[in-house]
């Protein structure tokens, strides 16, 4: 019982240590949220560019500062966020289409993650129904995509935008909650 208690308080530590990252995460989403809605007339070109953009920055940033014991889910999301990145500054000709079903894979997939992150934590931080959230405001927005994937350009870029500033909002809320285990 010692062992899994000194465990648990290890990976906790570790968990307050990286609040920060979670931190970025969320107010870079949040500020995509925002800067959809300040822009809402964006082109498709300029969605992309700006998806593209962000995608890097929360895949640099996942591969950076994975928690540790969670390395693989770290890396693993990384990877899939890095690509959806490069895939649209690849690929910046893609139709609405093609974007849609690529904003929504990487948000179903992500959503599964933070998840399984949130359920392998549960036992180590308080709050990780807001991961938990996260994860399923990330998977219900991913689904929405597939299922309505003829929605207009300005409704796809509100609807990004909310997903992103409403998850942001999550992960900020969270990184606080984190570094109070410091």
């Amino acid at each position: 019982m010692a062992t899994t208690q000194s465990i648990g308080g290890n990976l906790r530590h570790i968990v307050a240590g990286h609040w920060w990252i979670l931190l970025v995460r969320g107010l870079a989403a949040m500020l995509f949220g925002v800067l959809a809605f300040v822009w809402p007339g964006l082109t498709l070109a300029s969605l992309v560019l700006l998806y593209g953009a962000y995608c890097l920055v929360d895949g640099i940033i996942e591969l950076t500062g994975g928690f540790g014991g969670g390395f693989w889910q770290a890396l693993i999301l990384g990877v899939v966020s890095i690509f959806a990145g490069i895939a649209t500054f690849v690929y910046p000709g893609l139709t609405a289409m093609v974007l849609l079903f690529l904003i929504a894979a990487w948000a179903v997939v992500r959503g599964i993650f933070e998840i399984i992150v949130a359920i392998e934590y549960r036992k180590v931080i308080e709050g990780e129904w807001m991961l938990i959230g996260a994860g399923l405001l990330s998977i219900a927005f991913g689904v929405f995509m597939f299922l309505y994937p003829g929605a207009g350009a300005l409704s796809v870029v509100w609807l990004l935008g909310i997903y992103a500033f409403v998850f942001g909002a999550l992960l900020t809320a969270l990184s606080f909650r984190v570094k109070s285990f410091a």
